[in-house]
């Protein structure tokens, strides 16, 4: 009985924590008005992983751009502040999703994607900057 009970205890921790790790740490795929919303806060970390030719030609501002394809994309993402929200964006939401998954297990927590990337972001009207 007293094995059984050590075992079910071990067992509830596990899922316990197991869970709980699951929704602390996780990649949301957002919407333009949800980015919207999340770039009012302070904090929030914005990433465009554009090449720096596509960054150039139009980007969201305060973006940052860490080019996905560049041989130093690893080191540079590792830079960012874990424990601050990242929003990443592409030119459609495909580079930014792949960037989001390496955030991930490097440990990041708050991790969002906008889905449509910045095609669907000027499709809403909203502005891009052009340096």
């Amino acid at each position: 009985m007293k094995n059984l009970f050590i075992v079910l205890s071990v067992l509830t921790s596990f899922i316990f924590f197991n869970c709980k790790g699951q929704t602390d740490s996780e990649i949301k795929n957002i919407s333009v008005q949800e980015m919207k919303e999340l770039l009012k806060m302070d904090d929030v970390q914005l990433v465009d992983v554009r090449t720096p030719e596509e960054y150039h030609s139009g980007f969201i501002a305060n973006a940052e751009n860490m080019d996905y394809f560049s041989p130093s994309f690893d080191e540079e993402i590792k830079k960012l502040d874990k424990e601050k929200p990242v929003v990443l964006y592409c030119k459609s939401g495909n580079r930014s999703y792949k960037s989001s998954v390496k955030l991930l297990e490097l440990g990041f927590h708050k991790i969002y994607n906008l889905d449509g990337g910045i095609i669907k972001w000027q499709q809403e009207g909203l502005d891009v900057k052009k340096e």
